[in-house]
């Protein structure tokens, strides 16, 4: 028979929390790092040794919660906090899912649905156009805001102090079309104030144009929805694709009491 003291109990009570606080704290580290870190960069910015976060890392990674970044070691925030962050936002996700697919089916495009994550959109939702050439993102997938349509328009609806510390990041160029001057992007989300409309002209990646829109839901949540379209028809249709937008964008805030 064995015997446990209350000391005992107490003491793998107290290192199991320590556990979990480090967890928490390199989860943490990583939002925001599209690229990831590596596991010195984690150590560093959490304070704690290199095979210590190593181990926790690898349980992390078991759970989903992390996955590698590149071929070097790196490691960024896994599609198993998607999942999470889709049980947190289950009710919205579900009161605006028949808009999406009206949308779809309406314009025959790609509709999807972002929400922000540290300084990018993270795709939670998406409803596959009709066209025989469509524009696709993976459900988990994380654009940055600087240069896409969903990410301006989550820019747009955050407080303009956070808005100015994400542009005060060095800005890459993705394609030869990529604004990265922060007051050419800040005069685009002025123009959001008017419109309610963002826009991606091959900023983002070449050949796919977007438009997007976005609300903070009842609890303060951002939401973004946007349509992107090859760039082959997206001129002929942008007008057209905005009003529709739009509209379901109208649609949602009806569904959700104290959306705005």
């Amino acid at each position: 028979m064995n015997f446990t003291t209350q000391s005992e109990t107490a003491s793998s009570e107290s290192g199991g929390i320590q556990v979990i606080s480090r967890a928490a704290a390199i989860l943490r580290a990583l939002e925001g790092e599209a690229d990831g870190l590596s596991l010195a960069e984690i150590a560093v910015k959490v304070g704690l040794p290199r095979s210590t976060v190593q181990r926790i890392v690898g349980a992390l990674s078991a759970e989903g919660l992390l996955t590698a970044a590149s071929l070097r070691a790196r490691v960024r925030l896994g599609p198993g906090l998607v999942t999470l962050a889709r049980t947190i936002d289950i009710a919205t996700d579900r009161i605006v899912r028949p808009v999406l697919v009206e949308l779809a089916r309406n314009c025959s495009e790609t509709v999807d649905l972002s929400v922000l994550q540290g300084k990018g959109a993270i795709f939670v939702d998406q409803v596959m156009g009709a066209q025989r050439l469509v524009a696709l993102s993976a459900v988990g997938e994380t654009f940055p805001l600087y240069c896409t349509a969903n990410g301006k328009a989550l820019l747009a609806v955050m407080p303009i102090e956070w808005r100015q510390r994400v542009l005060s990041d060095k800005l890459a160029p993705l394609t030869p079309l990529t604004i990265t001057d922060p007051v050419v992007i800040e005069a685009q989300i002025d123009a959001f104030q008017d419109t309610q409309l963002a826009w991606d002209m091959q900023e983002h990646a070449e050949g796919i144009c977007a438009v997007g829109t976005a609300f903070l839901d009842s609890l303060g949540r951002s939401f973004a929805i946007s349509i992107p379209v090859p760039v082959s028809r997206f001129e002929s249709r942008a007008s057209e694709l905005a009003e529709m937008l739009l509209r379901a964008r109208a649609r949602c805030l009806k569904l959700l009491p104290g959306s705005h």
